[in-house]
Protein backbone atom coordinates (compact mmCIF):
# COMPACT_ATOMS: atom_id res chain seq x y z
CA UNK A 1 0.00 0.00 0.00
CA UNK A 2 0.76 3.74 -0.34
CA UNK A 3 2.86 4.06 3.20
CA UNK A 4 3.19 7.78 4.90
CA UNK A 5 4.77 7.70 8.41
CA UNK A 6 5.54 10.83 9.73
CA UNK A 7 7.94 10.62 12.92
CA UNK A 8 7.61 13.64 15.12
CA UNK A 9 6.20 14.68 18.88
CA UNK A 10 3.63 16.42 20.16
CA UNK A 11 5.12 19.97 21.64
CA UNK A 12 6.95 20.16 17.40
CA UNK A 13 5.62 23.08 15.93
CA UNK A 14 6.29 21.87 12.74
CA UNK A 15 4.67 18.18 13.47
CA UNK A 16 1.62 19.90 14.09
CA UNK A 17 1.57 21.96 10.98
CA UNK A 18 2.44 18.80 8.96
CA UNK A 19 -0.29 16.72 10.86
CA UNK A 20 -2.79 19.27 10.30
CA UNK A 21 -2.12 19.75 6.70
CA UNK A 22 -2.29 16.08 5.70
CA UNK A 23 -5.53 15.80 7.05
CA UNK A 24 -6.99 18.78 5.73
CA UNK A 25 -6.41 17.34 2.18
CA UNK A 26 -7.78 13.97 3.55
CA UNK A 27 -3.80 12.08 3.39
CA UNK A 28 -4.28 8.87 5.17
CA UNK A 29 -0.38 8.69 7.36
CA UNK A 30 1.11 7.05 10.38
CA UNK A 31 1.83 9.25 13.31
CA UNK A 32 5.20 7.72 15.14
CA UNK A 33 5.93 9.60 18.26
CA UNK A 34 9.94 10.05 19.14
CA UNK A 35 9.48 10.70 22.93
CA UNK A 36 7.81 7.15 22.86
CA UNK A 37 9.48 5.05 20.78
CA UNK A 38 13.63 4.89 21.16
CA UNK A 39 13.42 2.83 17.47
CA UNK A 40 11.64 5.65 15.83
CA UNK A 41 14.04 8.42 17.54
CA UNK A 42 17.46 6.17 16.14
CA UNK A 43 15.77 5.87 13.22
CA UNK A 44 15.24 9.90 12.76
CA UNK A 45 18.63 10.32 14.23
CA UNK A 46 20.16 8.03 11.25
CA UNK A 47 18.55 9.41 8.75
CA UNK A 48 19.46 13.11 9.77
CA UNK A 49 23.07 11.65 10.32
CA UNK A 50 23.15 12.11 13.92
CA UNK A 51 20.75 14.60 14.33
CA UNK A 52 16.98 14.52 15.97
CA UNK A 53 14.50 16.75 13.19
CA UNK A 54 11.20 16.36 13.31
CA UNK A 55 9.19 16.12 11.67
CA UNK A 56 11.15 13.49 9.17
CA UNK A 57 8.42 12.02 6.76
CA UNK A 58 8.99 9.14 4.94
CA UNK A 59 6.64 8.23 1.95
CA UNK A 60 7.18 4.52 0.69
CA UNK A 61 10.88 4.43 2.01
CA UNK A 62 11.84 7.63 0.89
CA UNK A 63 12.72 10.08 3.57
CA UNK A 64 11.95 13.84 4.08
CA UNK A 65 13.35 15.76 6.44
CA UNK A 66 10.90 18.60 7.63
CA UNK A 67 9.21 19.30 4.42
CA UNK A 68 6.99 22.45 4.23
CA UNK A 69 3.10 22.17 2.79
CA UNK A 70 4.81 23.13 -0.60
CA UNK A 71 6.79 20.19 -0.59
CA UNK A 72 4.47 17.55 0.82
CA UNK A 73 1.73 18.97 -1.65
CA UNK A 74 4.35 18.00 -4.55
CA UNK A 75 5.14 15.08 -2.67
CA UNK A 76 1.91 14.06 -2.50
CA UNK A 77 0.28 15.43 -5.40
CA UNK A 78 -1.95 18.10 -3.77
CA UNK A 79 -3.87 20.14 -5.58
CA UNK A 80 -7.36 22.70 -5.86
CA UNK A 81 -8.17 20.08 -8.27
CA UNK A 82 -7.65 16.81 -5.66
CA UNK A 83 -5.01 14.48 -4.90
CA UNK A 84 -2.91 13.18 -7.68
CA UNK A 85 -1.19 9.81 -8.11
CA UNK A 86 0.36 8.70 -11.22
CA UNK A 87 1.70 5.19 -10.96
CA UNK A 88 4.12 4.90 -13.99
CA UNK A 89 7.98 3.63 -14.84
CA UNK A 90 11.00 5.47 -15.78
CA UNK A 91 11.24 3.35 -18.78
CA UNK A 92 7.73 3.79 -20.00
CA UNK A 93 7.22 7.13 -22.28
CA UNK A 94 3.89 7.68 -21.73
CA UNK A 95 4.51 7.98 -18.20
CA UNK A 96 6.92 10.79 -19.27
CA UNK A 97 4.58 12.10 -21.64
CA UNK A 98 2.45 12.24 -19.01
CA UNK A 99 4.74 13.90 -16.21
CA UNK A 100 5.85 16.60 -18.58
CA UNK A 101 2.42 17.66 -19.12
CA UNK A 102 1.52 17.69 -15.18
CA UNK A 103 5.00 19.61 -14.41
CA UNK A 104 5.35 21.75 -17.27
CA UNK A 105 1.26 23.12 -15.85
CA UNK A 106 2.47 23.04 -12.40
CA UNK A 107 0.52 20.38 -11.48
CA UNK A 108 1.67 18.95 -8.29
CA UNK A 109 1.64 14.97 -8.43
CA UNK A 110 2.66 11.61 -6.18
CA UNK A 111 4.58 9.47 -8.55
CA UNK A 112 4.81 5.70 -7.92
CA UNK A 113 6.94 3.56 -9.37
CA UNK A 114 5.59 0.01 -10.07
CA UNK A 115 8.77 -2.00 -10.59
CA UNK A 116 9.70 -0.83 -7.20
CA UNK A 117 6.28 -1.23 -5.65
CA UNK A 118 4.48 -4.54 -5.99
CA UNK A 119 1.35 -3.15 -4.50
CA UNK A 120 1.53 -0.21 -6.83
CA UNK A 121 1.16 -2.69 -9.66
CA UNK A 122 -1.15 -4.88 -8.41
CA UNK A 123 -3.78 -2.20 -8.06
CA UNK A 124 -2.51 -0.96 -11.66
CA UNK A 125 -3.61 -4.35 -12.56
CA UNK A 126 -6.70 -4.60 -10.53
CA UNK A 127 -7.96 -0.88 -11.90
CA UNK A 128 -7.51 -2.23 -15.60
CA UNK A 129 -9.53 -5.54 -15.19
CA UNK A 130 -5.95 -7.42 -15.10
CA UNK A 131 -3.76 -5.54 -17.71
CA UNK A 132 -1.06 -3.83 -16.51
CA UNK A 133 -1.52 -1.00 -18.12
CA UNK A 134 0.34 2.50 -17.60
CA UNK A 135 0.56 5.61 -16.36
CA UNK A 136 -2.88 5.25 -14.59
CA UNK A 137 -3.14 8.03 -12.84
CA UNK A 138 -5.83 8.66 -10.86
CA UNK A 139 -7.32 12.57 -9.49
CA UNK A 140 -8.67 11.61 -5.87
CA UNK A 141 -10.32 7.95 -6.68
CA UNK A 142 -10.92 8.11 -10.02
CA UNK A 143 -8.71 6.44 -12.25
CA UNK A 144 -7.44 7.19 -16.02
CA UNK A 145 -6.12 4.59 -17.99
CA UNK A 146 -3.19 6.18 -19.76
CA UNK A 147 -4.91 9.38 -20.21
CA UNK A 148 -3.84 11.43 -23.06
CA UNK A 149 -2.83 15.78 -22.71
CA UNK A 150 -6.31 16.72 -23.60
CA UNK A 151 -8.06 14.21 -20.95
CA UNK A 152 -5.43 15.59 -18.56
CA UNK A 153 -6.24 19.00 -19.77
CA UNK A 154 -10.66 18.85 -19.33
CA UNK A 155 -10.21 16.53 -15.83
CA UNK A 156 -8.02 19.29 -14.31
CA UNK A 157 -9.07 22.50 -15.74
CA UNK A 158 -6.00 23.05 -17.00
CA UNK A 159 -6.53 26.60 -18.71
CA UNK A 160 -2.99 26.60 -21.61
CA UNK A 161 -4.29 27.26 -25.23
CA UNK A 162 -2.34 25.82 -28.00
CA UNK A 163 0.44 28.76 -29.40
CA UNK A 164 -0.94 31.10 -31.94
CA UNK A 165 2.36 31.72 -33.04
CA UNK A 166 2.69 31.32 -36.99
CA UNK A 167 6.17 29.39 -36.90
CA UNK A 168 7.99 28.74 -39.97
CA UNK A 169 8.09 25.01 -39.97
CA UNK A 170 5.94 22.66 -37.62
CA UNK A 171 7.80 19.21 -37.55
CA UNK A 172 4.89 16.69 -37.23
CA UNK A 173 6.70 13.62 -35.32
CA UNK A 174 9.79 13.49 -32.55
CA UNK A 175 11.26 10.53 -34.11
CA UNK A 176 15.06 10.37 -35.27
CA UNK A 177 14.15 11.73 -38.70
CA UNK A 178 12.06 15.31 -36.97
CA UNK A 179 14.56 15.85 -34.29
CA UNK A 180 17.36 15.50 -37.07
CA UNK A 181 15.25 17.77 -39.34
CA UNK A 182 14.60 20.18 -36.52
CA UNK A 183 18.51 20.61 -35.87
CA UNK A 184 19.39 21.73 -39.32
CA UNK A 185 15.89 24.05 -39.47
CA UNK A 186 16.98 25.78 -36.59
CA UNK A 187 20.42 26.49 -37.65
CA UNK A 188 18.99 27.81 -40.62
CA UNK A 189 17.24 30.72 -38.58
CA UNK A 190 13.96 29.24 -39.10
CA UNK A 191 11.47 28.97 -36.23
CA UNK A 192 10.58 25.50 -35.62
CA UNK A 193 7.94 23.61 -33.34
CA UNK A 194 8.10 20.10 -33.07
CA UNK A 195 4.44 18.32 -31.99
CA UNK A 196 4.35 14.84 -30.99
CA UNK A 197 1.44 12.50 -29.99
CA UNK A 198 3.41 10.45 -27.78
CA UNK A 199 6.96 10.41 -26.44
CA UNK A 200 10.39 11.91 -27.84
CA UNK A 201 12.41 9.55 -29.93
CA UNK A 202 9.82 7.54 -31.67
CA UNK A 203 10.21 3.79 -31.89
CA UNK A 204 13.93 4.37 -31.51
CA UNK A 205 13.14 5.35 -27.95
CA UNK A 206 11.88 1.92 -27.58
CA UNK A 207 14.72 -0.14 -28.40
CA UNK A 208 17.33 -0.96 -25.49
CA UNK A 209 20.37 -0.73 -27.65
CA UNK A 210 21.56 0.03 -31.12
CA UNK A 211 24.83 -1.36 -32.51
CA UNK A 212 24.48 0.21 -35.97
CA UNK A 213 24.58 4.03 -36.07
CA UNK A 214 27.87 5.79 -36.81
CA UNK A 215 29.51 6.83 -34.30
CA UNK A 216 28.35 4.61 -31.03
CA UNK A 217 29.18 1.30 -31.39
CA UNK A 218 26.56 0.10 -28.45
CA UNK A 219 24.35 2.89 -27.50
CA UNK A 220 20.55 2.57 -26.04
CA UNK A 221 17.87 4.38 -27.64
CA UNK A 222 16.55 6.09 -25.37
CA UNK A 223 20.31 7.96 -24.30
CA UNK A 224 20.31 8.52 -28.47
CA UNK A 225 17.36 10.34 -28.71
CA UNK A 226 17.98 12.29 -25.43
CA UNK A 227 20.98 13.65 -26.97
CA UNK A 228 19.05 14.64 -30.31
CA UNK A 229 16.42 16.20 -28.33
CA UNK A 230 18.69 18.06 -26.22
CA UNK A 231 20.72 19.38 -29.67
CA UNK A 232 17.54 20.38 -31.01
CA UNK A 233 16.65 22.40 -28.41
CA UNK A 234 20.35 23.52 -28.04
CA UNK A 235 19.22 25.15 -31.45
CA UNK A 236 16.20 26.59 -30.25
CA UNK A 237 13.60 24.19 -31.49
CA UNK A 238 10.30 23.84 -29.34
CA UNK A 239 8.83 20.21 -28.32
CA UNK A 240 5.17 19.40 -27.38
CA UNK A 241 4.22 16.20 -26.58
CA UNK A 242 0.88 15.02 -26.01
CA UNK A 243 0.15 16.23 -29.54
CA UNK A 244 -1.91 14.83 -31.95
CA UNK A 245 -1.91 16.32 -34.75
CA UNK A 246 -5.89 15.42 -36.67
CA UNK A 247 -6.21 17.25 -39.84
CA UNK A 248 -3.68 19.95 -42.12
CA UNK A 249 -5.66 21.79 -44.06
CA UNK A 250 -3.70 25.10 -46.36
CA UNK A 251 -5.40 28.83 -46.15
CA UNK A 252 -3.68 31.14 -48.41
CA UNK A 253 0.20 30.86 -47.87
CA UNK A 254 -0.17 29.12 -44.41
CA UNK A 255 -1.02 25.59 -42.95
CA UNK A 256 -3.28 25.32 -40.20
CA UNK A 257 -3.02 22.00 -37.78
CA UNK A 258 -6.35 20.99 -35.85
CA UNK A 259 -4.94 18.44 -32.88
CA UNK A 260 -6.20 17.42 -29.70
CA UNK A 261 -4.63 20.85 -27.86
CA UNK A 262 -6.17 23.40 -30.34
CA UNK A 263 -4.95 25.27 -33.61
CA UNK A 264 -1.43 25.34 -34.47
CA UNK A 265 -0.28 27.38 -37.73
CA UNK A 266 2.84 27.24 -39.71
CA UNK A 267 4.48 28.36 -43.35
CA UNK A 268 5.71 25.16 -43.78
CA UNK A 269 5.55 21.36 -42.51
CA UNK A 270 7.96 18.49 -42.10
CA UNK A 271 5.49 15.04 -41.54
CA UNK A 272 7.94 13.23 -39.89
CA UNK A 273 4.84 10.97 -38.58
CA UNK A 274 6.61 7.14 -38.36
CA UNK A 275 4.87 4.08 -37.93
CA UNK A 276 3.44 1.65 -35.68
CA UNK A 277 3.38 -1.95 -34.79
CA UNK A 278 1.59 -4.47 -37.13
CA UNK A 279 -1.08 -6.66 -36.03
CA UNK A 280 -0.92 -10.63 -36.47
CA UNK A 281 -5.11 -10.25 -36.81
CA UNK A 282 -5.66 -13.84 -35.01
CA UNK A 283 -8.45 -14.55 -32.73
CA UNK A 284 -7.78 -13.01 -28.76
CA UNK A 285 -5.26 -10.46 -30.22
CA UNK A 286 -6.85 -7.40 -29.21
CA UNK A 287 -8.21 -8.53 -26.06
CA UNK A 288 -5.19 -9.10 -24.87
CA UNK A 289 -3.34 -6.25 -25.72
CA UNK A 290 -1.53 -4.75 -22.95
CA UNK A 291 -2.71 -7.86 -20.94
CA UNK A 292 -0.03 -10.67 -22.13
CA UNK A 293 0.11 -9.10 -25.70
CA UNK A 294 2.88 -6.46 -26.35
CA UNK A 295 4.68 -4.61 -29.32
CA UNK A 296 8.13 -3.30 -26.63
CA UNK A 297 10.58 -4.78 -25.09
CA UNK A 298 12.08 -2.19 -23.45
CA UNK A 299 8.35 -1.23 -22.17
CA UNK A 300 6.90 -4.12 -21.38
CA UNK A 301 10.11 -7.00 -20.63
CA UNK A 302 10.45 -5.72 -17.27
CA UNK A 303 7.13 -7.45 -16.20
CA UNK A 304 8.51 -10.92 -17.07
CA UNK A 305 11.17 -11.38 -15.31
CA UNK A 306 11.93 -14.58 -14.52
CA UNK A 307 9.28 -15.95 -16.46
CA UNK A 308 8.11 -17.16 -20.42
CA UNK A 309 7.67 -15.48 -22.76
CA UNK A 310 6.74 -15.49 -27.13
CA UNK A 311 8.41 -13.18 -29.49
CA UNK A 312 6.44 -13.93 -32.60
CA UNK A 313 8.51 -12.77 -35.97
CA UNK A 314 12.15 -13.50 -37.95
CA UNK A 315 13.40 -10.40 -38.87
CA UNK A 316 16.29 -7.95 -37.07
CA UNK A 317 13.25 -6.42 -33.93
CA UNK A 318 12.02 -10.14 -34.01
CA UNK A 319 15.81 -11.33 -32.72
CA UNK A 320 16.93 -8.35 -31.29
CA UNK A 321 14.30 -7.88 -28.46
CA UNK A 322 14.22 -12.14 -28.35
CA UNK A 323 17.91 -11.70 -26.82
CA UNK A 324 17.51 -8.50 -24.91
CA UNK A 325 14.79 -10.49 -23.13
CA UNK A 326 16.35 -13.68 -22.84
CA UNK A 327 18.80 -11.51 -20.74
CA UNK A 328 16.12 -11.34 -17.59
CA UNK A 329 13.10 -13.97 -18.62
CA UNK A 330 13.30 -17.45 -17.67
CA UNK A 331 12.68 -18.89 -21.40
CA UNK A 332 12.43 -17.40 -24.77
CA UNK A 333 10.45 -19.04 -27.35
CA UNK A 334 10.54 -17.39 -30.98
CA UNK A 335 7.76 -18.01 -33.42
CA UNK A 336 8.85 -17.59 -37.47
CA UNK A 337 6.35 -18.23 -39.96
CA UNK A 338 9.08 -19.16 -42.69
CA UNK A 339 11.77 -21.50 -42.69
CA UNK A 340 14.64 -19.42 -41.89
CA UNK A 341 14.88 -15.74 -40.21
CA UNK A 342 15.08 -12.61 -42.46
CA UNK A 343 17.19 -10.93 -39.79
CA UNK A 344 20.99 -9.84 -40.30
CA UNK A 345 23.76 -12.63 -39.87
CA UNK A 346 24.51 -10.38 -36.89
CA UNK A 347 21.48 -11.48 -34.59
CA UNK A 348 21.47 -15.18 -36.18
CA UNK A 349 25.02 -16.24 -35.17
CA UNK A 350 24.09 -15.26 -31.41
CA UNK A 351 21.22 -17.50 -31.11
CA UNK A 352 22.97 -20.62 -30.63
CA UNK A 353 24.99 -19.54 -27.51
CA UNK A 354 21.63 -18.67 -25.78
CA UNK A 355 20.22 -21.84 -23.67
CA UNK A 356 17.16 -20.20 -23.12
CA UNK A 357 16.09 -19.53 -26.52
CA UNK A 358 14.06 -22.00 -27.85
CA UNK A 359 13.03 -21.11 -31.82
CA UNK A 360 9.83 -22.60 -33.48
CA UNK A 361 10.58 -22.18 -37.40
CA UNK A 362 7.92 -22.26 -40.63
CA UNK A 363 5.56 -22.39 -38.16
CA UNK A 364 2.03 -19.88 -38.31
CA UNK A 365 0.29 -18.37 -35.33
CA UNK A 366 -3.53 -19.20 -34.79
CA UNK A 367 -4.63 -17.71 -31.77
CA UNK A 368 -3.66 -16.34 -28.51
CA UNK A 369 -5.02 -18.73 -26.11
CA UNK A 370 -6.56 -17.65 -22.96
CA UNK A 371 -7.02 -19.32 -19.18
CA UNK A 372 -10.57 -19.93 -17.51
CA UNK A 373 -10.38 -16.54 -16.35
CA UNK A 374 -9.88 -14.57 -19.78
CA UNK A 375 -6.18 -13.96 -18.52
CA UNK A 376 -2.73 -14.56 -20.89
CA UNK A 377 -2.22 -18.46 -21.33
CA UNK A 378 -0.55 -18.70 -24.47
CA UNK A 379 -0.20 -19.17 -28.22
CA UNK A 380 -2.17 -21.75 -30.80
CA UNK A 381 0.78 -22.46 -33.50
CA UNK A 382 0.19 -24.63 -36.79
CA UNK A 383 3.29 -25.97 -38.99
CA UNK A 384 2.82 -25.08 -42.35
CA UNK A 385 4.52 -28.15 -43.92
CA UNK A 386 2.66 -31.07 -41.52
CA UNK A 387 -0.26 -28.92 -40.71
CA UNK A 388 0.09 -30.00 -37.06
CA UNK A 389 -1.66 -28.04 -34.61
CA UNK A 390 0.33 -26.58 -30.99
CA UNK A 391 0.03 -25.10 -27.53
CA UNK A 392 2.88 -23.11 -26.57
CA UNK A 393 2.04 -22.03 -22.65
CA UNK A 394 4.09 -18.43 -21.58
CA UNK A 395 3.27 -15.96 -19.33
CA UNK A 396 3.34 -13.56 -22.17
CA UNK A 397 4.18 -12.63 -25.88
CA UNK A 398 5.73 -10.12 -27.98
CA UNK A 399 5.33 -9.36 -31.47
CA UNK A 400 7.68 -8.14 -34.14
CA UNK A 401 6.20 -8.62 -37.32
CA UNK A 402 6.68 -5.35 -39.03
CA UNK A 403 5.22 -1.77 -39.24
CA UNK A 404 2.69 0.56 -40.49
CA UNK A 405 2.95 4.10 -41.61
CA UNK A 406 0.78 6.65 -39.43
CA UNK A 407 -0.80 8.68 -42.38
CA UNK A 408 -4.39 7.68 -41.70
CA UNK A 409 -4.85 11.53 -40.66
CA UNK A 410 -2.96 12.87 -43.81
CA UNK A 411 -4.56 10.47 -46.52
CA UNK A 412 -6.69 13.11 -47.79
CA UNK A 413 -4.32 16.16 -47.65
CA UNK A 414 -1.27 14.27 -49.44
CA UNK A 415 -0.80 11.78 -52.25
CA UNK A 416 0.02 8.41 -50.50
CA UNK A 417 0.94 4.82 -52.06
CA UNK A 418 -1.23 1.84 -51.59
CA UNK A 419 0.73 0.98 -48.92
CA UNK A 420 0.00 4.37 -46.56
CA UNK A 421 3.38 5.59 -47.71
CA UNK A 422 3.96 9.09 -48.63
CA UNK A 423 4.65 9.62 -52.26
CA UNK A 424 8.21 12.10 -52.58
CA UNK A 425 9.99 13.93 -54.69
CA UNK A 426 13.62 15.51 -54.52
CA UNK A 427 14.09 16.89 -51.17
CA UNK A 428 10.82 15.16 -49.41
CA UNK A 429 8.67 17.16 -51.08
CA UNK A 430 5.21 15.80 -51.17
CA UNK A 431 1.97 16.50 -53.54
CA UNK A 432 1.40 19.79 -51.62
CA UNK A 433 3.67 22.39 -52.06
CA UNK A 434 5.28 23.48 -48.64
CA UNK A 435 4.69 20.08 -47.33
CA UNK A 436 7.78 17.48 -46.67
CA UNK A 437 8.04 14.19 -45.54
CA UNK A 438 11.08 12.33 -43.76
CA UNK A 439 11.77 8.70 -41.72
CA UNK A 440 9.46 5.64 -41.63
CA UNK A 441 5.96 7.26 -42.69
CA UNK A 442 8.08 8.04 -46.78
CA UNK A 443 7.83 5.60 -49.44
CA UNK A 444 10.77 3.51 -49.42
CA UNK A 445 12.10 4.59 -46.41
CA UNK A 446 15.01 2.14 -44.87
CA UNK A 447 13.60 1.20 -41.41
CA UNK A 448 16.77 2.65 -39.51
CA UNK A 449 17.60 5.19 -37.33
CA UNK A 450 21.10 6.69 -39.30
CA UNK A 451 18.35 6.68 -42.28
CA UNK A 452 15.73 8.67 -40.54
CA UNK A 453 18.45 10.89 -39.48
CA UNK A 454 19.42 11.40 -43.36
CA UNK A 455 15.78 12.04 -44.25
CA UNK A 456 15.97 14.72 -41.76
CA UNK A 457 18.43 16.25 -43.37
CA UNK A 458 16.80 16.56 -46.64
CA UNK A 459 13.61 17.44 -45.59
CA UNK A 460 15.78 20.11 -44.19
CA UNK A 461 17.05 21.46 -47.73
CA UNK A 462 13.68 20.98 -49.10
CA UNK A 463 12.27 23.61 -46.07
CA UNK A 464 14.88 26.02 -47.25
CA UNK A 465 14.91 25.98 -50.82
CA UNK A 466 11.01 26.45 -50.27
CA UNK A 467 11.50 29.63 -48.11
CA UNK A 468 14.22 30.58 -50.92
Amino acid sequence: MNTIDLYGADWCPDCQRAKAYLKEHQIDFKFIDVDLDKEATAKVEAINKGKRIIPTVIVNEKPYTNPDNATLANLLGINKQGVIKLYGADWCPDCQRAKTYLQNNEINFQYIEVDKNKWAADLVEQTNNGKRIIPTVFINETSYTNPDNSILKEVLDIGKEAEKTVFDTIIVGAGAAGLTASIYIQRDRFNSLILEKKNIGGNAFLTEKIENYPGFTNISGPELMTKMSEQAKTYGAKIETGVAVNKISKKRNEFVLETNMGEYVSKSVVLALGSTYRLLGIPNEADLIGGGVHFCATCDGAFYRDREIIVIGGGNSALEEGIFLSGFCKKVSIVNRSKTFSASETYIDKLPSIKNIETYMNKESVAFLKDENGNFKGLQIKDNETGEVEELHADGSFIFIGLIPNTQNVKDFIDLDPRGFIKTTALGETSVKGVFAAGDCREGAIAQVAAATGEGVLASYGVRHYFK
